[in-house]
């Protein structure tokens, strides 16, 4: 899992360095990248270092915590936490109505702040599954055109894309499907082209990276095992085919 990246924005120098040395960020695989002691500061370091977590006070010099969020919340994806010495109503009313994750007051119990922590993290673990679950259909469908599929009227490659379904494991040429079909390489290149706007090795390839998406979401499993099992038998091939389609390594693609 990777590290979410986490900025603090007080004033009091005091909490600011409890909350950076005394919570136990690794425990909930934060990590805390920087510090800002007003809301200028804040909103400056909020654009340039795109945090996943912001611990803000309310009331701090030159600009408050609140007006910080309001002016970056559209410009950079993160969750944000309350920490203030102030009990009035409103501000824990507008923290709301802003989206904020959770509202605490000073003095700070840290078993409670961990407690939030903790929350706050589960809750981007599971945007984080939800994103990649729509980012995998999309890529699923751009990949291998299913609407397209169903449509082809060629029997032809009907019977070629069923043959990479059940044979996409194995090492696998267009002079040997082409064989099997008993036609030249040429027509079927062609065919394939015509029919699903792809020439065969491209098709063979986007089908072969569905496969390993698919694989990639059961954590067991190494990336050279999964290169194996779609049909790859050298890892940096592999790769580079995945980076092709997909725009990342499969590392990266796993740590996200």
């Amino acid at each position: 899992m990777s590290m979410y990246r986490v900025l603090i924005v007080e004033d009091e120098q005091i909490i600011q360095r409890g909350l950076q040395f005394k919570v136990n960020w690794l425990k909930n695989h934060c990590m805390v990248i920087g510090c800002a002691d007003n809301g200028e500061e804040g909103e400056e370091k909020i654009l340039a270092l795109k945090p996943d977590i912001i611990i803000t006070d309310v009331r701090m010099p030159f600009k408050d915590g609140l007006e910080m969020l309001r002016e970056t919340y559209k410009k950079v994806d993160y969750q944000a936490m309350i920490i203030s010495g102030f009990s009035e109503f409103e501000y824990a009313q507008q923290a709301i109505t802003m989206g904020v994750h959770s509202y605490m007051l000073k003095p700070i119990d840290m078993q409670e702040f961990e407690q939030s922590l903790a929350s706050l993290v589960q809750r981007l673990n599971e945007q984080k599954i939800h994103h990649h679950l729509e980012a995998n259909q999309l890529l699923f469908q751009q990949i291998l055109n299913v609407d397209l599929l169903y449509q082809i009227q060629s029997s032809l490659i009907n019977e070629a894309i069923q043959y990479i379904k059940l044979q996409y494991q194995q090492k696998l040429t267009l002079k040997q499907v082409s064989e099997t079909l008993n036609v030249s390489s040429v027509t079927l290149n062609l065919k394939f082209k015509e029919y699903t706007q792809f020439h065969f090795n491209e098709f063979l390839n986007r089908y072969r990276i569905i496969k390993a998406l698919e694989l990639l979401q059961d954590d067991s499993k190494l990336v050279y095992e999964i290169a194996e099992e779609v049909g790859y038998s050298e890892y940096k091939y592999f790769s580079s085919v995945f980076k092709k389609f997909v725009g990342m390594s499969p590392k990266q693609f796993i740590g996200q």
